[in-house]
């Protein structure tokens, strides 16, 4: 089975950050994609869709601190619905995507994000971590938590410029 999602959009509003009881960084992101067609009359018709986007650990906590309203990005996870019930006892459901991978699009011309060039990137503050009792420390022997960001290159073959010597 697969379940897996690709979109390239805008952000619609600046990130929403906050923590789990257990301290853990979310991220929610609101990005639009757009789509035109001509209807049979000839018509120029455009639709825009809005997906709500979940992002974990420390991604969450870059996507807060470089991504701005209007900030173009290439989401890749899976879509997920959440059961959950409102004020009056009436059963809601959610549908997100819960990202494996977010990249941002808009870069400065050295490739890393920019910090306040005009382009609406500048670093912002977190949200207040909440209360919570110390950690101990983990054995070194542990293997590697889920939570570390693992950059997976570019998303677009063309942006890579080592991708010259593919046989195809």
């Amino acid at each position: 089975m697969l379940n897996k999602v690709m979109i390239i959009g805008h952000l619609g509003a600046d990130p929403e950050l906050r923590y789990t009881q257990s301290g853990s960084p979310v991220t929610t992101l609101r990005v639009a994609t757009d789509e035109s067609y001509t209807d049979r009359d000839g018509n120029r018709v455009e639709r825009t869709e809005w997906h709500r986007i979940v992002v974990f650990q420390r991604a969450a906590e870059n996507c807060n601190q470089y991504l701005r309203k209007g900030s173009l990005v290439y989401v890749e996870g899976k879509l997920s619905t959440r059961k959950w019930q409102d004020q009056n006892g009436q059963d809601r459901y959610t549908t997100e995507i819960r990202a494996d991978r977010v990249q941002f699009l808009d870069r400065r011309s050295g490739g890393a994000p920019a910090e306040g060039d005009g382009m609406g990137y500048a670093p912002r503050q977190a949200a207040p971590r909440p209360a919570q009792a110390p950690r101990q420390s983990a054995p070194k022997s542990r293997a590697p938590q889920q939570d570390s960001y693992e950059d997976l290159g570019p998303a677009f073959p063309s942006e890579a410029s080592t991708m010259d010597d593919i046989p195809f």
